[in-house]
Order: structure tokens, then C-alpha cells, then sequence
């Protein structure tokens, strides 16, 4: 298994990845099936565009030469706000689960931020009550910091969203992580 940043040329594999989290896992994500498939092949090219200092990137876990998981990361560009990243669009398919996918995404996705300059910490949100994804962001150093009600609607209901953040110097010594992780 490798990871490898995802090229305009991936797009219509991605995009059928994300049609299926959408439609699988609708409350894991703030984009709908329906909004997201409307959407031309072209807007998926782009976001996978290959500006060597993209405003967002996404990685995908690959296995035998097949997509097994994707991750995304957006980099924001406002002066007071340019030391965050957003870890957006995880996925990884059933059948690639419990195999170290998400693991080697995660892992990947805080490495690259690290590489940006002036980056310091990486913020996501987890639905929840999805103690997989939480645990998994909580094992690479992801604290909670709050609670968002209603975060997104789902069918006929709501869905709550936990907002977590990752200090990405801490990140990259594991040490540092473990060590914080042992305090909680």
C-alpha cells in the first residue's frame, strides 16, 4: 500500500469514491449525494489540480493499484488564519477498513501539512457518536474542543459535529504524542 497525492487524472475514481461516502455515510459528511453528483467531472479535476501550493490536496491510499481511501487537506490563505489546515473528506471503503488505511492516511495527511510553511495546527470535525474516526483522530494527538448541535441535518433529524484540533508540531514527534495522549 502506498500514498500518493491525487492528480487531476484520478478525478473520476475519487469522485465515485466520495458519491459512495456520501451515500453510505451521510451524516459523516456536510455534502450530500445529491449536491456533490450534480457536479461536473471538472470540478472534481480541479480540486485535485497540481499547483505545487494548492489550496487544498487530496491523498489517496492505493493497493494493488486501486483507491483503497482518500483524505483531503485546505490550507486557508487569510492573513490571521494561515497557520491552520482542515483535514476534510476521509474515507475509506468497507472493504479497505481495519487493514491500517485510515492509519496511513492520517499519518500522511499530518506529514504533508508539516511541510507547508507557517502551518502549525490541523482542525477537523468528527460526527458524534462515530468513536472509530475519533479514536483514530485522538491516537495522532487530535484534541477535542467543543461540540457543534445541529451541526448538519440528516433525513428528518440532526447530527452533532465534535471540533478537534491537532498542534502538528506535537504531531510529528511520537514520543510528544504518546506522552500526551498518556496525560488524557
Amino acid at each position: 500500500m502506498h500514498i500518493e497525492r491525487l492528480k487531476p487524472s484520478h478525478a473520476a475514481e475519487y469522485r465515485q469514491m466520495m458519491l459512495e461516502a456520501y451515500e453510505l455515510c451521510p451524516d459523516a459528511f456536510t455534502s450530500s449525494v445529491a449536491e456533490r453528483a450534480e457536479l461536473p467531472l471538472s470540478w472534481w479535476e480541479a480540486r485535485l489540480g497540481d499547483d505545487p501550493l494548492p489550496l487544498e490536496i487530496v491523498l489517496g491510499a492505493f493497493t494493488d493499484d486501486r483507491l483503497a481511501g482518500v483524505a483531503g487537506l485546505s490550507f486557508e490563505i487569510r492573513e490571521k488564519v494561515r497557520h491552520k489546515a482542515t483535514l476534510f473528506g476521509m474515507y475509506v471503503p468497507g472493504p479497505f477498513r481495519q487493514r491500517g488505511v485510515g492509519k496511513l492516511l492520517m499519518q500522511s495527511a499530518l506529514e504533508y501539512a508539516q511541510t507547508r510553511p507557517g502551518v502549525k495546527l490541523v482542525k477537523l470535525t468528527v460526527t458524534q457518536g462515530n468513536h472509530a474516526a475519533q479514536s483514530l483522530y485522538e491516537k495522532y494527538g487530535f484534541e477535542s474542543f467543543g461540540l457543534e448541535p445541529y451541526a448538519i441535518s440528516v433525513g428528518s433529524g440532526y447530527a452533532a459535529k465534535v471540533h478537534m484540533w491537532c498542534d502538528i508540531g506535537v504531531a510529528s514527534d511520537p514520543a510528544a504524542t504518546q506522552s500526551k495522549i498518556a496525560r488524557k
